[in-house]
């Protein structure tokens, strides 16, 4: 099935850009190794090369920043590791605050950068369901 139809919730809220990069992936995946799950990995995997998650939608990595956004999409499939969850943990510390302010997250001032990655997850993780029930 074409990756348009597929287009997670997430991404229909998201740029055109963010949604090509999706698609373009999702489809070659498809191509690649047929329907199902993996398609779908190898597709967040690119577009988490370039974009993040920011509430319930996908955003351009600070500053056009391209690269693995967390140890998972790093590494080749198979191998394992931790998912950000769509948050860039090479963002700078500056860049996760500004998200943390927009996402409106109490106590941001005082967390380190590990807290403000969590405390990023947590609310992209609600907003997206928020965000599926309306």
């Amino acid at each position: 099935m074409p990756g348009r139809q597929e287009l997670p919730s997430t991404l229909e809220r998201s740029s055109q850009e963010a949604q090509r990069t999706w698609i373009k992936a999702h489809d070659s995946a498809v191509d690649q190794y047929g329907e199902g799950e993996r398609a779908h990995r190898v597709a967040y995997g690119a577009l988490k090369h370039t974009h993040e998650k920011v509430g319930d939608h996908w955003e351009r990595k600070e500053g056009g920043r391209k690269g693995p956004s967390d140890p998972r999409s790093a590494r080749p499939r198979g191998q394992g590791g931790r998912s950000g969850e769509g948050v860039d943990e090479q963002a700078t510390k500056e860049h996760l605050y500004g998200l943390a302010r927009q996402l409106g997250i109490d106590g941001r001032s005082r967390m380190s950068k590990p807290e403000l990655l969590d405390a990023i997850r947590k609310a992209n993780r609600s907003r997206t369901r928020e965000a599926r029930t309306s």
